[in-house]
């Protein structure tokens, strides 16, 4: 799942950037409010964590003007501000919720849960395709032969693969999607971890399989019998 993360106390933006990324969520990160309606044009993102007081547009103003657009992805607000009527313009506004500083990452975590989860599945759901199961709240892939926890990007690669089955989707596509576009990583970076992937699948006996197609990218598929 990817995120576009806007607060521009950077010390702040870098902390919650590794508690997300710990917990399997790809993030971009930006500091001013304009920056935030730039890489929303993109249109790539699962959920927004959106800072109200920030330079350049504010995020009450990121908001109305997403909300505008019709784009109805889920945004959580984040401010020092907890006066309820600051709660009740940014809810009004279209903010799916409101999270006052300070925070617990525990709460954090659990609002990004609530909000994306009409986007994107039940986030505690397992997502099968053959004899392989991928458990998306402990990030556990599986078969009656045993079960391997996946890293970060190895679990959103292949949970892209399986909610997309049968489906070519390219390298860059893959970079886009878990690097970010302000990522430096080279594009065999995608190849490394497809075979991470293709090895665990091995060791689990998995009937299934990630295909590459040559100048096209990869598809999940099933052994051929």
């Amino acid at each position: 799942m990817r995120l576009l993360l806007a607060e521009d106390e950077k010390a702040l933006s870098k902390a919650l950037v590794a508690i997300l990324e710990r917990n399997n969520y790809s993030v971009d990160a930006v500091y001013d409010g304009q920056s935030a309606l730039d890489y929303l044009e993109m249109d790539n993102y699962d959920g927004v964590i959106l800072d109200i007081m920030m330079p350049k547009v504010d995020g009450l103003t990121v908001l109305k003007r997403v909300r505008e657009k019709g784009n109805l992805i889920p945004i959580l607000l984040l401010t020092a501000k907890s006066e309820v009527d600051d709660k009740v313009e940014g809810l009004d506004a279209g903010a799916n919720d409101y999270l006052a500083k300070p925070f617990h990452s525990k709460e954090l975590l659990a609002r990004i849960r609530a909000i994306t989860r009409t986007q994107a599945a039940q986030v505690n759901s397992k997502l099968t395709m053959g004899n392989v199961t991928l458990d998306r709240a402990t990030f556990d892939l599986s078969t009656a032969k045993g079960s391997f926890r996946l890293a970060n990007k190895e679990f959103q690669m292949l949970e892209l693969l399986m909610c997309n089955p049968h489906q070519l989707i390219s390298s860059e596509r893959f970079l886009e999607k878990i690097w970010g576009y302000d990522s430096e990583a080279e594009i065999n970076v995608v190849w490394v971890y497809i075979s991470y992937l293709r090895k665990k699948l091995s060791a689990l006996h998995a009937d299934i399989q990630i295909k590459a197609t040559r100048n096209a990218g990869y598809s999940l598929e099933e052994n051929p019998s």
